[in-house]
């Protein structure tokens, strides 16, 4: 089964995506999140991983419009720490460095630390690994490149400043997509994505979060987007976390009362920050070999 990410060759996406499926697992490498989507969607890949936010740049508010906008599930979820380095072609000294090229969520990460050098002209670019990899191809003098130790493994550049970015816990989560008609329920799922949208009246949103917090769910992520077409006005998106799946489907029975969409975009497995076996989920193979006949009809 084809995998379908955002990024290239020494991206963390690629790591992310080898811990949850495999070191052998067959990855499609798109430059931009749309067309991981659409991969998975149209059958190209059977499955995607993709990154939703970090914490320390926040939330990557496009992919939750993607997640609105496709039939796609989510069966399950990743937490990456990510540690970002300066690298250089063997040789460079900080005071070579000119420009420094990198994915514009690689750079708002290591704020603090390349706001030491106002000189240097900062570049966005779409992956961090492509750059590190275009900077080994083409040699350019004065250029430095924000990325992962992996990436300078690959291409053989120096690590000139190490973990540069500015908190020591800087995690990225991705979730775990596949096409919603041909997904298996995951067994003992403990978290859920939802998506809804309420009346654009007083207290209609608190109406919802109050119901969430009666049923005992904790609300671990609260993410508003726009309603297109529909100048100010937000639909959201809301993880909840519970003990029991008997939890959700009774705020599932309750919530359209309160809400005037509601639809659930997964319910799977949480995702730990332990980083043993259990980092990043059960692989794949294991997470689907058992099915829950008792499994909550969601979709």
């Amino acid at each position: 089964m084809k995998i379908a990410i955002q990024g290239f060759q020494g991206s963390f996406h690629e790591v992310a995506a080898r811990q949850y499926f495999g070191l052998n697992a067959a990855l499609s490498f798109c430059a931009t999140f749309g067309e991981v989507v659409a991969q998975v969607a149209d059958g190209r890949a059977g499955a995607a991983l993709m990154a939703m936010e970090n914490s320390l740049a926040g939330s990557i508010l496009p992919n939750y419009l993607l997640l609105e906008r496709h039939p796609l599930t989510i069966t399950g979820e990743v937490y990456l720490p990510i540690h970002q380095h300066l690298l250089v072609l063997p040789g460079t000294t900080l005071a070579d460095v000119q420009a420094v090229h990198s994915h514009p969520m690689a750079l708002r990460q290591c704020g603090d630390y390349l706001s030491q050098y106002p000189h240097w002209q900062l570049v966005e670019t779409e992956d961090t690994g492509l750059s590190a990899q275009l900077l080994a191809e083409r040699r350019t003098p004065g250029v430095a490149v924000i990325a992962g130790a992996q990436a300078a493994e690959a291409f053989g550049l120096e690590i000139l400043a190490p973990a540069i970015n500015d908190d020591p816990n800087n995690y990225t989560r991705f979730l775990v997509l596949e096409r919603a008609a041909e997904a298996a329920p995951v067994a003992q799922p403990d978290k859920a994505s939802l998506y809804f949208y309420t009346a654009h009246a007083p207290g209609q949103l608190a109406q919802a979060l109050t119901l969430i917090a009666s049923h005992g769910l904790n609300l671990s992520k609260l993410q508003s987007c726009p309603r297109p077409s529909q100048p100010w006005h937000y639909g959201f998106h809301a993880d909840v976390e519970f003990a029991a799946p008997a939890q959700l489907a009774a705020l599932l029975a309750e919530l359209p009362a309160v809400t005037e969409e509601l639809r659930v975009l997964g319910a799977y497995a949480r995702g730990s920050m332990d980083f043993g076996r259990e980092a990043v989920g059960m692989p794949h193979h294991a997470r689907h070999a058992e099915r829950s006949e008792a499994s909550l009809s969601l979709r």
